[in-house]
């Protein structure tokens, strides 16, 4: 078993990277490059990602080849125990040791604060890129550059950087002093820049989504005149050149030359590899791919050094990871066209409100009646297997910091926030809800309670904080007055509430059934 692992991972490298003449060889780059890693540091349980496998993969190529880069277009952390205890003192080394050569913020790289941030950033020995944040009022101050010039073999390879606007992601008090300009046209007047001073070749790294509206990859490209290549994050896209059925990939600029736009997905499952001639890209075909990170390599090609570092975090996060606390009935999807977890979030955030509504009542405070609970599906970073569930399981699946609030807000800024969501897929929301679209995602019509809402009526929700803050999109959800706000973490909510189900003898189940439905006139035609 163990040769044969050893030689299906040469076999299959070799496949990808094929020969080459030494002259060849010293003319050709290769750039690798991952996003969206979300502290995935363990391969996961079908054998995919980890830290250990891509530095395998990353080791192999810079074995064979002469000039390889290796960038990162952010959101390496957020998403699994390792960042939820230790805060970064594992991601950050880690990425250290895999000499990353140019790196980039994603948004969760803000989720514990910009003072977190400088500290762990001043120790990133990749080029720190932004050429669209401006630090300099913040502890961040002096740690970004716009752009970094790489000479290889002779040319002039250009890398900038670009982030996402922060104002619906990332709640204020962590990004405090920082501003940010254009996306578009400061993107563009660095690449100009770097074509002045003799680029050869200029790389977009960025965090802003392959498909995400007006301001996306996609645009940046046909908007574009000097930029040769965007390499992306944020969306998750699976870009596979193999795929027949994979996302465009080229795109025409503003003058009519072609654009190459790369991402690999989400949790360190892929390497892209972008492999060019420096003499003449132009008129030579851009090889670009797409590496699975897999368990086909014997463990004896792992890095000693990274196995060592890791194995006294590892220790810690499969303790909490097998503590069990219930179990579920069935498989609870954490995606938008089919949301049993969504539901599931949804229904628990109504009951959690109306719990805590009684309380106060038998305190005798006067609250009103919750109308519904409401959730977002990104805040749901896995899906629920059915079988046993494990503290560490609920941690990672909701790792962020949100609190419930209990809210009243007018059914005029419910139906505005709903228009937003429909066009994105649907929310969490409790079983009293149900939004009615047409089959493109346009809001046509909501229901709490079998009831129209009314916008000229004032409900009250159960919802998160990063919610009531307006983020993710949800910006008319700001417009509210607060009624009550919890002290501890939505995720210690629900490990109390299924291990309450476990105690009672109940599993964990929800309803499949989809809360934002197309409506009938449209399944009629």
């Amino acid at each position: 078993m163990k040769l044969s692992k050893i030689f299906s991972g040469a076999l299959l490298l070799s496949a990808l990277f094929g020969t080459c003449t030494p002259d060849a060889v010293a003319q050709r780059l290769v750039i690798l490059h991952t996003n969206d890693t979300h502290s995935n540091i363990d391969s996961d349980d079908k054998g995919k990602g980890g830290i250990l496998p891509r530095m395998a993969i990353i080791d192999s190529v810079r074995a064979k080849e002469k000039n390889v880069l290796l960038v990162d277009a952010g959101d390496a952390v957020q998403g699994s125990l390792y960042f939820k205890i230790f805060r970064g003192d594992v991601e950050y080394p880690l990425f250290n040791m895999m000499d990353y050569d140019v790196r980039i913020l994603g948004n969760h790289e803000f989720d514990n604060g910009l003072d977190d941030l400088a500290r762990y950033w001043k120790g990133v020995k990749a080029s720190r890129l932004s050429a669209n944040y401006d630090f300099s009022d913040t502890p961040a101050k002096g740690l970004f550059s716009p752009y970094i010039i790489k000479n290889i073999a002779g040319k002039k390879v250009g890398f900038l950087g670009i982030n996402v606007d922060p104002a619906d992601l990332i709640v204020e008090e962590n990004y405090k002093g920082m501003t940010m300009s254009d996306i578009v046209p400061t993107a563009n007047k660095t690449a100009s820049l770097l074509k002045k001073q003799g680029c050869d070749l200029v790389v977009a790294v960025t965090h802003i989504g392959y498909d995400e509206g007006d301001i996306d990859d996609r645009a940046l490209a046909a908007a574009s005149k000097d930029i040769d290549i965007i390499i992306g994050g944020h969306s998750h896209t699976f870009i596979d050149p193999a795929n027949p059925k994979s996302v465009p990939y080229w795109f025409k600029n503003s003058i009519g030359r072609d654009v190459l736009v790369a991402q690999t997905g989400k949790y360190g499952a892929n390497i892209g590899y972008i492999a060019l001639d420096l003499k003449n890209f132009r008129n030579k075909k851009i090889d670009y791919k797409l590496i699975p990170v897999t368990d086909r390599f014997d463990a004896s090609k792992y890095s000693e050094e990274m196995r060592n570092f890791i194995a006294p975090f590892k220790l810690k996060v499969d303790s909490i990871n097998s503590r069990v606390i219930g179990w579920s009935d069935a498989d609870l999807i954490n995606k938008r066209e089919a949301c049993p977890y969504g539901n599931w979030a949804g229904d628990f955030s109504a009951r959690f409100g109306r719990h805590i509504a009684d309380s106060l009542r038998s305190a005798g405070v006067e609250v009103p009646d919750i109308d519904f609970g409401l959730m977002n599906l990104g805040g749901i970073r896995q899906p629920m297997h059915a079988g046993t569930i494990s503290e560490g399981q609920i941690l990672s699946t909701f790792p962020f910091d949100n609190k419930i609030r209990i809210i009243e807000i007018s059914g005029k800024d419910i139906i505005e926030t709903m228009k937003i969501v429909s066009r994105k897929g649907g929310e969490a929301v409790s079983s009293e809800v149900r939004v009615v679209t047409d089959s493109v995602g346009n809001y046509l019509g909501m229901t709490v309670d079998g009831l129209p809402v009314d916008p000229d009526k004032n409900y009250v929700v159960a919802t998160i904080d990063y919610i009531a803050k307006g983020k993710d999109g949800m910006v008319p959800m700001k417009n509210h007055r607060e009624i009550w706000r919890d002290s501890r973490e939505v995720s210690a909510r629900i490990i109390d509430y299924i291990s309450d189900l476990t105690a009672n003898g109940l599993p964990v189940t929800a309803d499949p059934n989809p809360r934002f439905v197309v409506t009938v006139a449209d399944k009629l035609k």
